[in-house]
């Protein structure tokens, strides 16, 4: 399969559409998912994303008053729906990759089995905290921070593996992405320090950074200049979603730690329902995506969160 570096080199310069999809709620199948993905196909993404979703617990009381706690997985599949889209559409399937939950051992065992499959990219993620819990805390023998997942794919693909001395294993392929916050990671004391964590993600191996979501530009223009300026060279994909409802001007902040223009909080508010809020979403997200190609990015990368008409309507003006 081809790496995410190669098709931005292939594209020459002109933008490539791309997106990220959510596996199906445990019940759920991979039909529906397919059946979204379809009608982008339209736009040729050469690669599309799969995230991964870690355990969560919940509690249960029980007679004797103690509380036992249960571990549950909600969204199943990531490595199953990656070998469906490529064999359905013949694309590069990107798997999400995290910290929390696995430990050094599993996760070796996990990227064997994505390298096996012919699965040359992974997007590197500490996660998020494990439901409900408000604070992170890595597996026994797992890892705290997402540069020292990255360091550990760069090994492999130099073929150094945990536990072997065996200096003739094949090494493993992956092209290396993370993630990065325009607008700085919610639990980064300041912007310092969070740029100072993604130059550790990139001094360790980082081959390309995907951004978290943004609806203003500058956020992300002003992020790449100062990437550059501190010798950061590797591509720098902006993460898009096209606001859908008019609770999201609340929700999407408070989730995602991001601001929203004044110019698009005053549209949406203007709005007498949720239909009028998703065209002016649409309409926001085109103009911003005219705006990035102008200024060079190399992709727009598109959050779906399972939906496919905003986005379709979106490419259509872009792409």
């Amino acid at each position: 399969m081809t790496k995410i570096t190669d098709h931005i080199k292939a594209a020459n310069g002109k933008p490539i559409f791309s997106i990220e999809v959510i596996p199906p709620i445990k019940g759920d199948n991979l039909k529906s998912l397919l059946d979204n993905i379809e009608p982008l196909m339209e736009f040729k993404p050469p690669f599309i994303d799969v995230t991964y979703h870690r355990e969560e617990y919940i509690e249960r009381p029980l007679p004797d008053g103690t509380i036992q706690k249960i571990v549950t997985r909600k969204r199943p599949g990531t490595v199953g729906i990656c070998a469906a889209i490529m064999h359905r559409f013949g694309v590069d399937a990107v798997p999400h990759v995290l910290c929390g939950g696995f430990s050094r051992e599993e996760t070796e065992d996990f990227l064997i089995d994505l390298h096996y499959l012919g699965i040359d990219n992974a997007l590197i993620l500490r996660g998020d905290p494990a439901k409900p819990f408000s604070t992170f805390k890595a597996k026994e023998n797992g890892y705290s921070y997402a540069s020292e997942l990255v360091e550990q794919v760069a090994n492999m693909n130099q073929g150094i593996y945990l536990h072997e001395e065996d200096t003739a294993l094949a090494p493993s392929n992956f092209c290396i992405g993370v993630a990065a916050y325009p607008e700085k990671h919610f639990e980064a004391s300041d912007h310092e320090s969070d740029f100072r964590y993604l130059k550790q993600k990139i001094d360790k191996g980082a081959d390309y950074i995907v951004t978290q979501m943004f609806f203003d530009n500058k956020k992300y223009l002003d992020f790449v200049d100062r990437c550059r300026n501190e010798g950061i060279t590797v591509p720098i994909i902006p993460g898009l979603k096209p606001l859908s409802t008019r609770k999201q001007l609340q929700i999407l902040p408070k989730l995602f730690h991001l601001e929203m223009p004044a110019d698009l909080v005053q549209a949406v508010e203007a709005c007498e329902n949720d239909q009028q809020a998703r065209q002016v979403g649409v309409e926001w997200c085109i103009q911003q995506g005219k705006e990035l190609v102008a200024a060079g990015a190399p992709v727009l990368h598109f959050y779906t969160m399972g939906k496919a008409d905003n986005v379709m309507k979106i490419a259509g003006a872009l792409f």
